[in-house]
């Protein structure tokens, strides 16, 4: 059969979605880039906060619609929606021939008719870019943050072996990858759960040795607790592990950060950047926090701005605390208001844009390696990332000048001419 499938939410979703994607593909069938063209459209689903949610119900119901034209014989939903309320969605949405939860791709293919592999299989997704693949090694959180449903959706930790891992990443590279970003809830406490001795660092040395030299190794989603020294020198010194960590930080005041159950002493908490900043002054930190989480007052807002200050990310993503139902901070006291909340994020996004135009400014004059994401000859134009950019969460490189010689995937190198606040424009070496 033709099918369809829309993956929504992280990137560590879209893993599961490639999973599914090569059971499919095993059993027979054929992934379609156009729903137009499919008698199946399937969605894997994100549950994560309240905008997904809605997201995913939209979509579901966008393909109820087609399925009721007649132009989708059956739809099927599946992933992080049906872990989280399951029962619920199914008597509300009877148009849905099937239900799945995450990773239980026996049943999606059993419904369609087919058997599904004992073996793990996976492959790109239509009209998918080749050249940066996400490698998740590991699945659940035991973190228990007070504002996160992720543990009530995925469960606990549940790494994957070592040598599992090595042997995808070497298949996504036979696929084309040229960058790998290393996934998970938290990738500080891989292998922890494994009886082998196995860490992030055991991890990287298998990669780096096993994959070929010119390919980019970056680490996303670190909690800071856990983010060592030899973590840092390690990353730093690797041949192919890129200087470049987001380590979401949520808050920097000790009480909030107590009450988000994120109990890091804010000291500590910037001792880990300045130390990767000693290691290497290039070194790209990304990080993510929230404002308005309950008992946030202006003091307390007023240490976050200050610890940004000092931190000096290259990147920061920031958003308003949402009271998601079923944790334990929608029901704290204390709660902020939506206009305060919205008024201290845009403070703060001001706050860090004038920081990340300081950091664009110090790689003026640089020249980066840049993997080429998208070419526009007729515009006379390339579009890539260096270390530090991560796919689809910051900038871009625009990169001019010698263009009749490079191709989507090609890593060139790049001088940078201008700076913006997440973007730069930089020249390319004649090849």
């Amino acid at each position: 059969m033709k099918i369809f499938c829309l993956s929504l939410g992280c990137a560590k979703n879209r893993v599961d979605s490639e999973c599914l994607a090569g059971e499919l593909k095993r059993a027979g069938h054929e992934l379609v880039e156009d729903v137009e063209l499919a008698e199946v459209g399937i969605v894997n689903t994100c549950g994560f906060i309240r905008p997904a949610v809605e997201e995913s119900v939209a979509a579901i119901l966008d393909l109820e619609q087609l399925k009721q034209q007649g132009k989708l014989k059956k739809i099927g939903v599946v992933g992080c929606l049906v872990n989280r309320y399951d029962m619920d969605l199914t008597s509300q949405m009877p148009a849905v021939d099937f239900w799945a939860q995450s990773e239980d791709w026996k049943r999606v293919i059993e419904n369609l008719g087919g058997v599904s592999a004992s073996y793990r299989c996976r492959t790109n997704l239509p009209a998918s870019s080749p050249y940066t693949r996400y490698l998740k090694i590991s699945e659940g959180c035991d973190n228990r943050c007070t504002y996160c449903a992720i543990p009530g959706i995925r469960g606990g930790l549940r790494s994957l072996p070592v040598d599992l891992l090595v042997k995808e990443a070497q298949q996504l590279v036979e696929e084309g990858a040229k960058e790998l970003c290393v996934v998970g809830q938290d990738l500080t406490v891989y292998g922890t759960d494994l009886s082998n001795g196995s860490d992030l660092v055991g991890l990287l040395d298998a990669l780096e040795s096993s994959l070929p030299k010119n390919i980019w190794i970056r680490l996303l989603y670190l909690h800071p607790s856990r983010v060592t020294t030899r973590l840092l020198e390690r990353v730093a010194s690797g041949t192919q592990v890129l200087s470049y960590l987001d380590i979401p930080i949520q808050h920097a005041d000790a009480n909030v950060l107590a009450s988000m159950n994120r109990a890091i002493d804010p000291a500590q908490l910037l001792a880990i950047f300045q130390t990767a900043r000693s290691i290497d002054t290039s070194f790209a930190l990304r990080t993510t926090c929230m404002v308005g989480f309950p008992g946030e007052g202006a003091v307390q807002y007023d240490n976050l701005l200050r610890f940004i200050e000092a931190a000096r990310f290259d990147r920061l993503g920031a958003f308003t605390f949402f009271p998601e139902e079923g944790t334990e901070a929608a029901t704290m006291h204390g709660q902020v208001p939506d206009a305060i909340k919205q008024k201290r994020l845009e403070k703060l996004l001001v706050l860090q844009e004038n920081i990340s135009i300081e950091r664009q400014r110090d790689f003026l004059g640089k020249t980066l390696d840049v993997l080429i994401d998208r070419v526009e000859t007729e515009y006379g134009f390339a579009e890539g990332r260096s270390f530090r950019e991560a796919p689809e969460v910051d900038g871009l490189i625009e990169v001019r000048g010698v263009l009749d010689k490079i191709k989507q995937g090609d890593v060139v190198s790049v001088r940078m001419t201008e700076a913006m606040p997440h973007d730069m424009v930089g020249e390319v070496r004649a090849l």
